[in-house]
């Protein structure tokens, strides 16, 4: 089958495999080619696939929504980043998540300071 993973801006995974395993909201599952179609929600976590040839390989993944249709296999979610190694895949997710975390950080704190100057403005047209 082909597993596709995207996100908003770009395509992560695009690749023939043997087999899928996603963790839903339910529970860690097992996806192989002759499964029925299906849609499922997926919980932020590590997925792993066997492909076609070669070693097993890892992406992790925000929440999303992972999609099988006849031989197709869709996962789009909001964030995913792929590593072959396991190991390197969490050393690189922690230094993401914290630099994600600290952009997320400073656009709160603008916006919060940019809803304060509007209903500043307002008050002072109702003066």
């Amino acid at each position: 089958m082909n597993l596709k993973v995207v996100t908003p801006t770009r395509v992560i995974v695009d690749a023939r495999v043997r087999q899928v395993t996603a963790q839903g909201l339910d529970g860690s599952r097992t996806y192989l080619p002759r499964h029925i179609d299906f849609v499922t929600a997926v919980a932020p976590s590590v997925m792993s696939w066997l492909p076609a040839e070669g070693e097993e390989q890892f992406a992790a993944i925000d929440e999303g929504i992972l999609v099988k249709v006849g031989d197709e296999l869709l996962l789009s979610t909001a964030y995913a980043m792929h590593g072959p190694e396991l190991g390197r895949l969490r050393q690189t997710v922690n230094e993401q998540f914290v630099e994600r975390g600290e952009r997320e950080k400073s656009a709160r704190t603008a916006l919060a300071k940019l809803e304060a100057s509007i209903v500043r403005r307002f008050m002072e047209l109702g003066d």
